[in-house]
């Protein structure tokens, strides 16, 4: 007996430490024995050990290191867990195929990063021994995915036996920590606080910025979360926002959110050209003109910048923190400086020290040109919008999780304390009017008042700049400001639209998706943002535009707290944040100030900003991207439809309401395309629809998903809104009668069953027949109503080239859906003669029979023959198909009682249809159904009936499906009504678009099924397109209010 000797190291552990170090579990794989077939026999898990040894050996898309050896020891411990396939081998020494919990096992199928991943055993692997699933779900995916899908498990790996270099990584302090601060510490610290302070006083100064404080906190304790629930890649707010909320709210703030940042590129450095501008003024050494030198500079800086991002993230990386330090250089000479006792210039420009008639004086507000609190908090506010710098570059993050939160808040916590210590520096040392010569002694608010003053809190906007030790650092730290600034936007909207480029929710822009380099660079997203950099920079005034691009961030600031609230809302059990210190009313309060501070900064570019992300969410919403992230939306519908379902359930059922419920037995809904596209036609919109597939099968009840899917893609494509409900059953009356009683969920539960006419029954098996019966006795047992639609040319063509492939389209959606061949026919497929599946989606548009479809277009009739009252849905469904057959008039027949009471009979029908509020163009009484038939349908249906007359030898039991002549003599007249009704038809109806007719009731024990189908031949063949229907005997028409 031969052995399988497989030798690895311990198994890792589960958990990771930043994906480098793992520890060893105790549990070791040593030795796989291949088992005789004698022992396979006498234990089962012996056989599964068996089998799964042969899989280890078979398989070729997995290195394995197995040694076949019959007599040599097993090798030492030394599997390299990196290569093992747990799935396929017994887990440790447990005696089991199964699989100790792994990361891998819950990564992206198709997720990039890792060519070995580990795989979890399938319950096909656990449950049975079945050899060829793993073939049977390739065969349901794409070519490129399977590629892809073997690049993972390191097959056919194209790299030249050379390995990329790990793309470069930051962490919490380089990455977003000191990119935050950079953001947030912009040139409202040198250029505006100081003017806050003059007009707020040193006490809403400080509520300014705790207030606008409040509003980052809040924001990134929501963005804390998201970003705690689940693996975080690159693409910043738009990554949180679109796997929360969905494409539809992700693809529009993204967009924005890219363009607000390119946008903020030309807006810092014009920022940054403006302070040399007016050096170069000062200095009398412009070089044109002002605006002109403005946009000279401007496209050399920006040149600069973008030379740094195209060198590299390291590169960028380096230059913040060159910049943070200048920064810091910067603020501590302004807080040195403030210390140092005034000279007399600095004294006549009002910089008077620490004092506290100063801080007495400029601790109240004093609001002049119209400003008041909201207005000075309009102008401060963006300041405080950085905070969203670390969380743009997350794919660049060695640990996303934890460096957004911590740097972030860190960020915040640290940039709040310098902005409210800075504030209550100026206020406390400098005044808010100065005359700036000290020879004039009146007092100087008084002065200012009557004569322009150039210094002061109020009218100087580089008062930090007096207060410093050293003047030029000050002018340092503003270039600083902003061009770290701008290094930052120039960086982060690239970022954010190649994710939003790679998502393909847009077209036509998949090309800015790609990345270069080890870090995946968007290299064609940095120079297209240089462009529209450099368009802004030519106009030279961005300040009208500004509060536009607060307005755009501000919009993501509501729709990531508005994300946090509505996973928490959602209570889906896939919210569960590693980040606790979140509240979901919390959150929705985040996004609502957000919303006001939109108005406060500027109302119309508020709705500026809403209208854009309404036309984008509307885009995305009509285009429906074929993407499935796992939304908070879609667990919102998941709740509401549950909702809706447990409340319809103590609605009470009024006949108003009543609303034909169809489950029709079409079998894939891709076998008869036009019997599903009838059923569809009644329930447009308005009920339940159901597509039955009962597939015939004794040994496997496993059910093949693939079906659904492909179902569900055909309802799609042709915009029927449907359920698909697959049953595997040993027969085919046993499948249907559990579908009819299992179909549905509380009150929304079919109530009619649609099934097409068997064409072939005369030359299928009598028991066939009877089974076909059958199930119409079990829908009338169940209380069903049902309809039997019958065309004579069937309801797929044997011409029908009918695929399973998704057309070509240039954007990549989710994985075809490519199929194995239907190997279980459907019993429904009998009925009608079908092709065989190949392995291709799509339905031939050349198909030559769809004979509903040209009924439904042309003028004609829709000829109702209302002979018995079933409780009104006979009449009921064709007024519902004339409302989508509109060239078709609705023409009502009836059984008149006798032939004296014509008029009168008419005239009742007239009177209820009016009141039932259903037009027809003509009503016409039939009073001779009773008349016996002509001799040729005589002699044509003993024809029809003849071999299913009861033989002799045969017995009634053995044989129920067969007719007696005693039976065949006592339902004479009704065998002579449905003759003489056939007749009838031809002479009133032979030319109308639709028949329907009243279905003739099948009594139990008394109308065998050879019979019963016989009379339903009778009826209907050579006619049009004809349905015989019958209710439950309930009423489903009212003329009641």
């Amino acid at each position: 007996m031969a052995k399988f000797s497989i030798s690895g190291e311990d198994l890792d552990e589960i958990g990771e430490l930043d994906g480098r170090n793992k520890s060893k579990s105790r549990f070791k794989v040593e030795q796989v024995t291949e088992i005789s077939a004698e022992e396979r026999r006498n234990s089962f898990s012996e056989r599964m050990l068996s089998h799964a040894a042969k899989r280890v050996i078979l398989s070729q898309n997995r290195p394995r290191r197995i040694s076949t050896s019959s007599s040599s020891p097993p090798m030492s411990p030394s599997l390299n867990m990196d290569s093992y396939d747990t799935g396929h081998i017994r887990s440790a020494n447990l005696n089991t195929l199964e699989t100790l919990p792994h990361v891998d096992h819950y990564r992206n199928l198709l997720s990039a990063g890792n060519f070995n991943m580990k795989k979890r055993p399938t319950l096909l692997e656990l449950h049975e021994m079945q050899e060829d699933y793993e073939g049977d779900i390739e065969g349901a995916l794409s070519d490129e995915k399977q590629m892809q899908i073997k690049a993972l498990n390191g097959e056919a790996v194209a790299t030249g036996g050379k390995h990329d270099p790990k793309p470069l990584k930051f962490g919490w302090i380089k990455g977003v920590l000191i990119r935050c601060l950079l953001n947030i510490w912009g040139v409202m610290l040198f250029l505006r606080l100081s003017w806050v302070v003059g007009q707020a006083g040193i006490g809403l100064s400080v509520l300014v910025v705790c207030l606008s404080c409040v509003v980052t906190i809040l924001t990134t304790l929501s963005m804390s979360a998201i970003c705690t629930n689940g693996q975080v890649k690159g693409g910043g707010a738009y990554y949180l926002i679109s796997r929360s909320l969905g494409p539809e709210f992700g693809g529009a703030i993204g967009l924005i959110f890219s363009v607000a940042n390119a946008v903020a590129v030309a807006m810092y450095i014009v920022g940054f050209a403006e302070t040399i501008r007016d050096m170069l003024k000062d200095n009398d050494a412009l070089m044109i003109d002002e605006i002109n030198d403005v946009r000279i500079i401007g496209l050399i800086t920006v040149c600069f910048l973008l030379a740094i991002a195209l060198i590299g993230m390291e590169w960028e990386a380096r230059a913040q923190v060159v910049l943070l330090a200048i920064l810091l250089v910067a603020m501590i000479n302004i807080i040195i400086g403030s210390f140092i006792p005034p000279n007399d210039d600095k004294q006549a420009k009002g910089f008077l020290g620490y004092s506290s008639g100063v801080i007495k004086e400029n601790f109240k507000p004093d609001f002049r040109n119209n400003e008041n609190f909201f207005s000075v908090f309009a102008i401060f506010f963006p300041a405080a919008t950085g905070i969203l710098a670390g969380a743009n570059i997350s794919g660049d993050l060695k640990d996303a999780q934890k460096a957004i939160p911590k740097g972030t808040l860190v960020a915040i916590l640290v940039s709040s304390i310098s902005y409210i210590g800075m504030a209550v520096l100026a206020g406390a040392s400098v005044e808010r009017d100065a005359i700036g010569n000290l020879n004039i002694t009146e007092n100087s608010t008084n002065y200012c008042q009557e004569f322009t003053c150039k210094f002061g809190l109020q009218n100087d906007m580089q008062a930090m700049r007096l207060i410093s030790a050293f003047g030029p650092l000050v002018t340092a730290g503003i270039f600083a400001a902003t061009l770290s600034s701008a290094l930052a936007s120039l960086v982060s909207a690239p970022k954010v639209f190649q994710a939003v480029c790679k998502d393909k929710i847009f077209p036509y822009i998949s090309i800015f998706g790609k990345g270069y380099g080890k870090s995946d660079e968007p290299r064609l997203g940095y120079i297209l943002t240089f462009f529209i950099a450099a368009g802004f920079i030519g106009i030279g005034h961005l300040n009208a535009i500004a509060p536009l691009i607060s307005n755009f961030f501000l919009m993501s600031y509501a729709l990531i707290n508005y994300s946090c609230f509505d996973a928490s809302f959602a209570k889906s059990p896939g919210w569960r944040p590693a980040f606790k210190y979140y509240n979901m009313w919390l959150a929705l309060f985040g996004a609502i100030l957000c919303l006001a501070v939109m108005f406060i900064i500027n109302w119309w570019t508020a709705l500026i900003t809403f209208f854009l992300n309404i036309s984008l969410y509307a885009y995305v919403h009509y285009k429906k991207p074929d993407i499935n992230w796992g939304s908070s939306t879609q667990a919102h519908v998941y709740k509401n439809a549950l909702n809706s379902t447990l409340k319809l359930v103590s609605v009470s059922e009024h006949i108003k309401n009543y609303r034909p419920q169809v489950i029709v037995l079409a079998g894939h809904p891709l076998c008869r395309p036009d019997l599903v596209k009838f059923a569809a036609t009644i329930t447009k919109d308005i009920s339940l629809f159901i597509c039955a597939d009962i597939i015939l099968n004794e040994k496997n009840l496993t059910i093949d998903h693939t079906r659904g899917e492909l179902a569900y893609k055909w309802f799609s494509k042709n915009k029927i809104k449907a359920f698909y409900n697959s049953i595997k059953s040993n027969s085919f009356q046993n499948g249907v009668t559990a579908a009819l009683q299992t179909s549905g969920l509380g009150k929304l539960k079919p109530n009619t069953l649609l099934l097409g006419f068997k064409r072939n029954w005369v030359k299928s098996s009598q028991f066939d027949v009877h089974e076909y019966v059958s199930i119409i006795h079990n829908a009338f047992d169940l209380r069903y109503g049902v309809g039997i639609l019958r065309i004579d040319e069937g309801f797929c063509c044997q011409s029908n080239a009918i695929h399973f492939e998704e057309e070509n389209s240039d954007d990549e959606k989710s994985p075809q859906l490519e199929k194995k061949e239907l190997k279980e026919q459907s019993p429904e497929s009998r009925n009608n003669p079908k092709p065989d599946f190949p392995y291709h989606l799509h339905t031939d548009r050349r198909m030559s029979c769809r004979p509903l479809i040209k009924a439904s277009k042309k003028h004609g009739t829709i000829d109702v023959w209302w002979l018995f009252d079933d409780g009104g849905l006979t009449l009921l469904i064709p007024y519902l198909l004339s409302g989508h057959w509109r060239n078709s008039k609705l023409r009502v027949f009836g059984a008149s009682s006798k032939k004296g009471e014509l008029d009168r009979d008419q005239r009742s029908m007239a009177t209820l249809l009016s009141k039932f509020r259903i037009d027809c163009a003509s009503i016409k009484m039939i009073s001779d159904i009773g008349r016996k038939p002509s001799i040729d349908g005589i002699d044509r249906f003993d024809d029809l009936v003849a071999p299913w007359i009861l033989g002799k030898d045969e017995s009634p039991v053995e044989n129920p499906w067969k007719v007696s002549e005693i039976v065949l003599s006592a339902q004479k007249d009704r065998t002579y009504r449905h003759i003489r009704l056939r007749e009838i038809l031809q002479e009133h109806s032979c030319n109308a678009n639709l028949i329907v007719m009243t279905l003739p009731m099948p009594r139990k024990s008394i109308v065998p099924s050879g019979l019963y189908m016989c009379w339903l031949e009778t009826i209907t063949k050579g006619m049009p397109p004809i349905l015989l229907l019958r209710g439950n005997q309930e009423s489903v028409l009212t003329f009641y209010s």
